[in-house]
């Protein structure tokens, strides 16, 4: 290979490069999100707060979890010393905590079955 194929192909290969960067500079700028001003602080703080309000609700009161199954939440300490109290007899617990499971888990009812239709050729 002779100098001056030698020299094209490192400047199409360094022009390759360039190119490349200049892309990803280019990217970069396109996609980058604008910069988080004082009311989208604000607007964060506050979303984080009613979501860790509805947090310590639900773990701190008694409540519905599922009125139709009679699934009912309790408080987070109450649950805790009742799994202490219940866990004296490990057989027992986990017997009952497989029947919870069914009825919480259980599948809904199949679907009414569609008449079928007749042809009116019949």
């Amino acid at each position: 290979m002779n100098r001056k194929n030698l020299f094209a192909l490192v400047i199409a290969i360094a022009g390759t490069f360039l190119i490349v960067a200049a892309l990803v500079y280019i990217m970069q700028q396109y996609t980058k999100p604008p910069p988080v001003d004082q009311a989208r602080i604000q607007e964060r703080k506050k979303f984080l707060a009613e979501i860790q309000a509805a947090n310590a609700e639900a773990l701190d009161t008694y409540g519905w979890q599922d009125q139709a199954k009679q699934l009912i939440r309790l408080p987070i300490t109450n649950a805790m010393a009742l799994t202490i109290r219940e866990y004296q007899n490990p057989t027992a617990a986990r017997s009952n905590l497989g029947a919870r499971a069914d009825k919480a888990f259980a599948p809904p009812p199949p679907a009414p079955a569609v008449p079928e239709k007749k042809s009116i050729y019949e």
